[in-house]
């Protein structure tokens, strides 16, 4: 019996394709480092105080609560979904972990695990309740989300009174502005999601499954992926890290902030799209997500070091967002074309 030692043009078209989209991707990596460094270059110039210690290290503060959030909306949108519940969650679940804190009189090691744990439940049920809605009853993302953004908000003002929930400076405040060696703890919490997630989307089945579906949810069903149960995990693992998010910024704050992170979700969105994920699904990777989550935390601090008003971050941000959104259609385009 004799071996092909040529490869079949199935395998080979399968094998060009899968070249052309690694190629894009790594360009567009490049690409946003690129800007990433230019902008660097350009603040370090104009504001002196950008480069130094204590502001890199609280870009990279900053950026941490947005990028953790962004791992889940990753996998959001390479189902081609979306979630736009993501503000009302954060406030949420930052909120219930609060209110646990307040009934302490002791705020030690196990009440900050059990607070961190109520946080990432109370974001997981969201994302449940998202899956259900989306999966199950067929709703689409947009609108499921944008009835739970409204509803979550509206069960956080409820329980609050509308009122901050603060909580007593300690070992929970620790989470959200304490260091380990150098670097701030949101930081190394924001390093082992982004290792979980790499795990999930890279070495595991579900990963290839959750490429799959948003590539081509018909073809994926048909291949024998249950499509409604990956729904409702990847919508939970959304709201687990969302939930997580929460959690370290209510830590920062020292409090609940049931009224906070209006329109947060836009700049968690804007980080997956900036970092090369695209909204019709199937393409993306989490690289470019931390990546995309960087360069929009060091647009704005440096636009604030500048004393630029706050309106031109909001339209520099759209802008970004809007020439990632071109660059995307240009790279599908050729990459329709190569195969």
């Amino acid at each position: 019996m004799t071996e092909k030692s040529e490869l079949s043009p199935a395998s080979s078209t399968r094998r060009t394709r899968g070249a052309a989209r690694l190629s894009s991707m790594n360009l567009h990596d490049f690409g946003l480092l690129g800007a990433l460094l230019l902008l660097v270059c350009v603040y370090a110039i104009i504001a002196p105080n950008f480069l130094t210690e204590f502001n890199l290290l609280n870009v990279l503060r900053q950026v941490s609560i947005v990028a953790i959030a962004a791992v889940g909306m990753t996998t959001v949108i390479l189902i081609a979904g979306i979630d736009l519940s993501v503000g009302s969650t954060v406030a949420f679940s930052g909120t219930l972990a609060a209110l646990f804190l307040t009934e302490r009189t002791e705020i030690g090691v196990i009440a900050v695990l059990i607070a961190v744990t109520i946080a990432v439940l109370a974001g997981a049920g969201v994302g449940l309740l998202n899956g259900l809605i989306i999966g199950l009853l067929g709703v689409p993302a947009f609108i499921a989300t944008l009835a739970t953004l409204t509803g979550v908000r509206g069960f956080a003002l409820l329980l609050t009174e509308a009122k901050p929930v603060s909580v007593p400076v300690g070992d929970y405040s620790w989470l959200g502005t304490g260091h380990i060696g150098p670097l701030p703890v949101p930081v190394l919490i924001m390093a082992l999601v982004f290792f979980i997630g790499y795990v999930l989307l890279s070495r595991m089945k579900i990963g290839r499954r959750i490429y799959a579906v948003g590539g081509n949810e018909s073809a994926a069903r048909l291949s024998g992926v249950r499509v409604t149960r990956l729904i409702l995990f990847v919508y939970i693992f959304a709201g687990a890290c969302t939930g997580l998010a929460g959690c370290l910024a209510s830590a920062r704050l020292s409090s609940g902030q049931p009224a906070g992170f209006i329109g947060f979700e836009l700049d968690v969105i804007a980080a997956v799209v900036v970092g090369g994920t695209s909204l019709m699904g199937g393409r993306g990777r989490l690289s470019g997500t931390f990546f995309g989550a960087l360069l929009i935390g060091v647009l704005g601090n440096g636009l604030t070091l500048m004393d630029v008003q706050t309106y031109w971050k909001q339209i520099l941000t759209g802008i970004v967002i809007v020439v990632a959104i071109v660059v995307d259609g240009i790279i599908r385009r050729r990459g329709s074309q190569a195969s």
